[in-house]
This record gives structure tokens, sequence and C-alpha cells, in this order.
């Protein structure tokens, strides 16, 4: 009986000693950055009541948990050093090393901010001189929740060198590296980044409850779990689609629609190349299947031929005549495909493509002329309609279907972890939406320094880079629109924006020059923060003057003088428009720190649009500091964009 109550007894203190294990948020973690200069709050988990405490360089600090056994200290303001330890000792201890103190950033936004260092220009190279131990990143796991989480699961500092800054985000290890040189201080990455991303994701509910523009479109998100949720979205997706295509999903049989005798003729249709969530499918994250019947004339079918069909969001299987032709996993590749000689046949062909999409747009995207099957000298557009069926709603929820996901998962762990400021890359998502980012973007800013407790907290900006969009000044441009919201966003305190115009691929919506991104957020920093003044952005339009058929044009940020890298000085990018509404391009010329432009079309000028367009890689106005101008428009007679909303009934 001794023996059983000895037993006992050793069973119960091993289990007290489980329970009494002090734990720390994964982000207090070996190798971490501390912020200089200010408090520094240190907390986690412990038994209730239960005594820590916490020694750091010269700094005792001691506290108790509270009943749910939540503690928190802050440490007093450190000047920038290391390498540190930090203990906590309870009933149990632990220690976290080689700790540096220095100034922290988060990065956050989609992929363009997630791009890494391994993708970026000259990757090599860099890689090859990134040995810098005073530069330190920590990537947060891409997770989601319903509700905000005291912790992340995935995660650790990095110290950079050759072997680990690959990882890195691009532009956030450019502006350290910037940042470093300039003060010789530690600098640490908080990298909390997912490519594709909304920014309603990123916003907390708490936020949308406070915003008149979304306080009722948050009002219609259900409070319960992410399984849950999950299921009522799956239902009620599945529910629509079946209704509009007037079938069961269930009752699909997908090893015969890539076959030529399967009879489609019931099926609804789709126009291609455009995204589905833009049509009758809607938001719809899945499978879907699109047929098109072709008739062939007598062609010389011994030989290959050549199918094209611009770009796929995200996955497809592609088969004619029910011979699989080819496959692609990436949802921003062109697709061209080589179907085999003897495939095809005179009269009627049957393409069929299955497509897997698992977030955000979905379907054939892209220039319409890259759709078309091409066979010896003989082509034919595939451009237009395509029948299209749904085999399967994807059965869990991703980071963009509902609001506030990626907040509740990924920044709201790290309150209120001290840090210097915020940098920010994320629009392209938002595009479709863009009159509405006047007030999405400034609520996530205005949200995060209201949880951080920061009114001030500095969040510097990129503007969208150039890329290949529909529209233009006079059908309207969502692109141009977005970049827009994202300069008015200017007029919030202690913002900054880097414009990319210059820098980007009209065919590649992700720029690898991350390198002078990252130069003019440094530029930003060290203007703004750091007591080094400068020039630290481009030519913003400050005012118009018409003169006749002449507009001069005034600007602020001129730096030392307005410039054009053009060898002739031919300004571009600038375009009038009179009382009739109907934009012109416009010759330009730099007279002192005014810009003067004419157009032959326009006898009495009303309006000027400068980069009014996805692709403005044309507009070639800097200052001599090199930064380029911001692309504006001084009318308010085009919005694409006004009307579109961001709805939960859309996604539920």
């Amino acid at each position: 009986m001794k023996k059983v109550y000895l037993l006992l007894i050793g069973v119960l203190q091993i289990q007290a000693g489980l329970y009494a294990t002090i734990k720390l948020p994964a982000l207090f973690s070996n190798n971490m950055v501390f912020q200089r200069n200010v408090q520094v709050p240190v907390w986690g988990w412990a038994d209730a009541n239960e005594k820590i405490e916490l020694r750091f360089h010269d700094q005792v600090k001691i506290t108790r948990a509270d009943k749910s056994g939540k503690w928190m200290l802050r440490l007093d303001p450190e000047t920038a050093g290391g390498p540190y330890e930090m203990t906590i000792k309870g009933k149990s201890s632990l220690s976290v090393k080689n700790i540096l103190v220095g100034e922290v950033w988060i990065c956050s936004g989609q992929s363009n901010m997630e791009w890494r260092v391994g993708q970026s220009m000259n990757a090599k190279q860099e890689m090859a001189m990134a040995n810098n131990p005073f530069i330190r990143h920590i990537k947060i796991g891409k997770t989601i929740s319903s509700l905000p989480r005291a912790d992340f699961e995935k995660g650790q500092w990095n110290v950079c060198d050759s072997s680990t800054v690959a990882d890195f985000s691009a532009i956030g290890y450019f502006f350290a590296r910037n940042i470093y040189n300039e003060l010789k201080v530690p600098i640490g990455l908080i990298n909390a980044s997912w490519g594709g991303t909304n920014i309603e994701t990123w916003i907390s509910r708490e936020a949308f409850e406070g915003s008149d523009e979304f306080r009722e479109m948050i009002a219609g998100m259900p409070r319960m779990d992410l399984d849950s949720l999950t299921r009522l979205k799956v239902k009620a997706s599945e529910l629509r689609i079946e209704a509009l295509q007037g079938t069961r999903i269930q009752d699909l049989t997908p090893g015969l629609l890539m076959n030529t005798a399967f009879d489609d003729t019931r099926w609804p249709v789709l126009k291609q190349p455009q995204l589905w969530e833009e049509q009758s499918i809607g938001e719809l994250d899945g499978v879907v299947w699109l047929r098109k019947s072709i008739v062939l004339p007598a062609l010389d079918f011994s030989k290959e031929a050549l199918l094209e069909l611009a770009k796929i969001d995200d996955n497809d299987s592609t088969y004619v005549n029910g011979v699989k032709i080819g496959s692609t996993s990436q949802w921003d590749a062109g697709r061209k495909y080589v179907v085999p000689a003897g495939v095809l046949k005179e009269g009627k062909n049957v393409i069929a493509v299955r497509v897997v999409d698992n977030g955000g747009g979905g379907g054939i995207y892209g220039d319409p002329a890259e759709m078309k099957l091409s066979l010896d000298r003989f082509s034919v557009s595939l451009a237009g309609d395509w029948k299209f069926q749904v085999e399967a709603v994807k059965k869990n929820t991703n980071e963009n279907s509902l609001p506030s996901l990626c907040y509740n998962a990924m920044i709201s762990p790290l309150i209120p972890f001290a840090f210097r400021g915020v940098l920010w890359y994320q629009g392209e998502s938002n595009a479709s939406r863009s009159y509405q980012y006047r007030k999405a973007f400034p609520l996530l800013i205005q949200d995060w320094r209201s949880k951080w407790k920061n009114p001030q907290m500095p969040f510097y900006f990129v503007q969208l880079a150039t890329f290949n969009t529909d529209g233009n000044s006079n059908e309207g441009c969502g692109w141009a629109e977005l970049r827009e919201a994202q300069t008015l966003t200017l007029q919030v305190p202690a913002t900054g924006m880097a414009v990319t115009t210059d820098i980007g691929h009209p065919r590649d919506i992700h720029p690898t020059n991350k390198q002078e991104v990252g130069r003019r957020l440094t530029a930003l920093a060290l203007n703004n923060i750091y007591g080094k003044p400068m020039e630290s952005q481009g030519p913003v339009f400050r005012s118009m003057e018409i003169k006749g058929s002449q507009v001069v044009l005034s600007f602020d940020h001129t730096g030392t003088g307005l410039v054009t890298p053009d060898k002739y000085g031919y300004i571009k990018g600038f375009e009038i428009a009179g009382k009739d509404q109907v934009f012109h391009y416009a010759r330009a010329h730099v007279s002192g720190n005014t810009v003067v432009l004419t157009c032959d079309s326009v006898e009495n000028p009303v309006a000027v649009h400068f980069g009014w367009i996805g692709d403005a890689s044309d507009c070639n106005l800097f200052n001599k500091e090199g930064f380029p101008a911001v692309p504006f428009r001084t009318d308010e007679w085009k919005t694409v964009t006004k009307e579109e909303k961001y709805k939960i009934e859309k996604m539920l």
C-alpha cells in the first residue's frame, strides 16, 4: 500500500510539473531582436498566480500570472546591442539566447512582400554577399482563424547568412540591409505576409464594426469556429452552384467529361478569358470543368498542333478529344500545349479543361489573342463562350474567403510586441474594389495602431507596380484607381509611399527588382524617423494652371529639379481632355519646376491624367534624386470600381 501511495505521489508531482511549465509565445525564441529605446513587453503563460522572475542584460523584473495563467512584464528601454540571454523562472525555467536590441519592422501584405531574396534580381550574387549576423528574420506561418489567436505555431528567427537569406522577404531584407549600413544597429524583420490575400483578411472584426463603410458587411459574419464557418460556406456554395447549373454536384461523373461523346448541351456558359468571380459562378474555390467544341476543316492532321489557353488560375489538366495533352500548376503561367499528330480531326473537336482553383481568382484569364488553336497555317480563336460544370467545392476556407482570417491568426499573436513600424505591399487582390480601398486601407492602419496603442506608428507602403491590366483613361482603370486610393492614404499621418511604376514589368505581377523598392522605403525611414534629412519621394502633383491651350503643372517633392531619362527630353505618360471627357496623349516638357502640356487635339483643356493605366512603364518624369512622379488625375469622371463592395453574402 505504501508503494502504491508513493507511486501516486510521484505521478501527481510529474503532472504538476507538466502544468507548471512556463511557456512563451513562438515569437520569443533564439536569435530574436528587441526594439531599442522603448519599453519591451514580454509575456507568456504559467500556472495561475505563479511568481515569474525575468532577467535580461542588467534588468530583473518580477510579476505573477493572473487567474488564467497569463503574465506580462515590460523591460526598460535598452540601447542597441547584444547578444544577450533572457531567462525566465517560475516553478520551471527557460531561456532565450542570442537576442539583439535594435530596430524591428513588421513586413506584411501579399505576394510582392512575401517574394523571397532567392527569387529576386541577381539572387545568387545577393545571397553570396548576405553574411550579416545583425539582420534577423522570422516568417510567420501562413494560417487562418475565425477568432483571434494568442500564438502562432510556425516560425523561427533566422540569422542572416548566405544559407538563410534566400527565404527572407526580399523587400524586407534590402530595406534592412540599407538601414543597417546607415545606422549600424541590429535589424529584426517580422514577415507576416501571404500571396494573393486581400486587405480585408488583415483587418480585425472590431475595426469593421466601428466603420460606417463596413459595419453592415461584418454584421453578416457569423461568430463561430472555423470548422463551422467552413461547413456553412461550402453548403451555401453548393446550393448556389446547383441552382445555377441545374444539376447536383454529386451527380457529375468526372471520368467522362473529357470525351467528345459527352453531351454538354445543357451546361451553362462562361466567357473566357475572364475570371469566373466576375461572372455567374461568382466566388468559388474548387474544381470546374470547361468545355468548348470547335469545327475544323480538312487539314493535315498528321502534323502537330499548338493549343494556347492564355493563363489559368490556379491549376489545369487539359484534354483534346479525350487525350490529355498537358497540365500546369502555376496560376500566372501561360498555357501552351502541343497537340500530338492525329488527335485532331475534320469536323467537331472538343477541348476540355479541368481547372482547380485554390483561392482568389479562378478560370482562364489574360489576352483573348492568346487563346487559339494553330495547325500549320490555320488558326482558330478559342476566346468566347465555354460550357462549364462544377465538379467540387473546396472543403476548407481560404484566407480570402471571409474577413479578418489572417489578422486573427498572423497579426493578433504579435500584439503587443514592440517594433518601430510597418512595411506594407498589398493591393493587387483589391483592384476590382479599388474605390472601396480608400476606406479599407486607412481602416487597416487605424486598426493596427489602435491594437498597439501607437497612434503614430510609421506605416510605409509600396504603390502598385506596372502591370498590363484592362482599362485606360477613356475606359476607366481599376488598377489606376487602386494606385489613387493608395495615394489618398498619404493623408493619414506618419505614412509614406514608394512609387514603382518604373521598375515593374507589364507581363509580370511580381517585379524582381526588389532592391530598388527597398531603397525607396529606406529613404522614407531615414528621412522621417532616423534623422537623416533627404528627398525621400518623387514629384507629387500640387496644382494645375490653364493658359489657353497649355496646361502648366506644379509639383511638390521636386528635389533638386525635375528630370527625364529620355535622351531627347520627351516626357511620357501625360494625357489631356476637354469638356468632352475624351483623353488624348499630350506633349510635355520641363520648365523649371513645372511641366508644360500641349495637345493639338484639345484646344481647351480642363483635365489631366498621368499614368492612368495599369502598364504605366512609359511614365518617365522623375526628380534628380531618382524618384518617379506619383500617378494622378485632376478629375473625378470615371470610377469603374465605385459600386464594387466587399460582401459576406458573396462568400457564404
